[in-house]
């Protein structure tokens, strides 16, 4: 896998209007949605606990035209394949393809009232697929931006991002949280948000500038629907089972506190007990590095994040040799501030803050003693925080 594209927005969209009039001869709307990093709070989304992400500026584009019949023609780019959707055929169980998430963004969509016209997309992207960016969020919400907005359907941005929650549970069977699709909507320039998985009260969190957000990836690929995160899902219910006996108003591991934890951890497993002790402390962990952002302390936030990627590989049981050695030899680069696993786990990215002078020297050493321990190539980009989903104005349009 290599790096996303530096091109431009003009040169994307001038692009994808050239592609797209070549498959079906029409002018398109271009529409577009980011991926993520998550700074820390993680496996915590679904335990409606805190989690700080950033969008970052690398999309998934999708280009699309009306059509006056209940057809979604579907070209992919990215995987040079094209199929048909035919809107009044959408339901039914996981197909384990990257169609499940159009075929459930266009279902969540119908089942919530909306009518859709059918229509011609075209798909392409740079978000990384399998790298635990949230390139399957980012497909989610563009396909909605766009068949909503050839079909001329307002839809209230929130609501949006909830469906898009429901067609990745519902269709693509990975029982995700809020969280890649949230920061997909609301993503802000500049900025990380803490989000209240909870509530989804949300607030923003200035990155400095001389602050870069350093991505590795492991090229070790994973797949979140095939059954490790759903088991981890699964062992954090049974935690907030066996706690309910003692504390009836628990309803989430977010409602947990150390000291409760720790009052009865002869109650739980061993393994049920690490489980939850790595989603209490990383609430903890998350609620203080978002106030040590906003305070530009820097060195707390890289010790928390840190603390973080040893809980998700001690307790938590989610990262692997890769990730640890990116960490590892990123924690003794000059400039680095923080770095840890983000994403889902099992492979995938590691999230490096770097001053923005290190960044060159930082890549390089990464690059070379990552092939030098393991015979792989790691990809190390560069990104800032960047807007949420949106269309894209063309310049007929501007």
């Amino acid at each position: 896998m290599t790096a996303p594209s530096n091109e431009s927005t003009s040169e994307m969209v001038q692009s994808l209007i050239a592609r797209f009039k070549e498959h079906y001869g029409e002018t398109p709307r271009i529409f577009r949605a980011p991926g993520r990093v998550n700074l820390i709070g993680e496996h915590t989304d679904y335990n409606e606990g805190l989690v700080m992400p950033a969008a970052i500026d690398f999309y998934t584009w999708v280009a699309a035209s009306p059509r006056n019949d209940r057809l979604l023609r579907v070209w992919s780019q990215q995987y040079n394949e094209q199929f048909e959707i035919y809107l009044d055929e959408v339901q039914g169980p996981p197909r384990k393809h990257w169609s499940d998430y159009v075929r459930g963004m266009a279902g969540v969509l119908e089942s919530a009232g909306y009518t859709l016209n059918g229509a011609n997309l075209l798909i392409d992207g740079h978000v990384p697929v399998g790298a635990g960016l949230s390139s399957s969020a980012a497909l989610e919400l563009s396909t909605g931006l766009a068949l909503s907005g050839v079909s001329g359907i307002e839809i209230a941005r929130l609501d949006l991002v909830m469906l898009s929650q429901k067609a990745e549970n519902n269709y693509a069977g990975a029982m995700c949280g809020i969280m890649d699709q949230f920061i997909a909507g609301f993503g802000h320039a500049g900025n990380a948000i803490l989000l209240d998985c909870r509530s989804l009260e949300y607030s923003l969190l200035p990155i400095a500038s001389d602050v870069r957000l350093v991505i590795c990836n492991s090229m070790v690929k994973h797949d979140l629907a095939a059954g490790e995160y759903n088991h981890r899902r699964a062992e954090c219910a049974e935690a907030v089972k066996l706690l309910r006996r003692s504390y009836p108003q628990v309803t989430a591991l977010r409602d947990v506190t150390t000291e409760m934890l720790e009052s009865h951890r002869s109650d739980l497993s061993d393994l049920i007990y690490r489980r939850a002790r790595h989603v209490v402390t990383e609430n903890d962990r998350t609620a203080n590095a978002a106030k040590a952002l906003r305070s530009n302390h820097l060195d707390e936030l890289g010790r928390l994040m840190f603390a973080s990627h040893a809980s998700l590989r001690d307790d938590y049981e989610v990262s692997c040799r890769e990730l640890d050695l990116l960490v590892e030899f990123a924690s003794k680069v000059e400039g680095l501030i923080g770095a840890r696993m983000t994403g889902g786990g099992f492979g995938g990215c590691t999230i490096n803050l770097v001053r923005a002078d290190a960044v060159n020297a930082f890549r390089a050493e990464i690059i070379a003693k990552y092939k030098q321990a393991t015979g792989r190539r790691a990809d190390v980009f560069i990104s800032s925080a960047a807007e949420g989903a949106q269309q894209v104005k063309v310049e007929a349009e501007q």
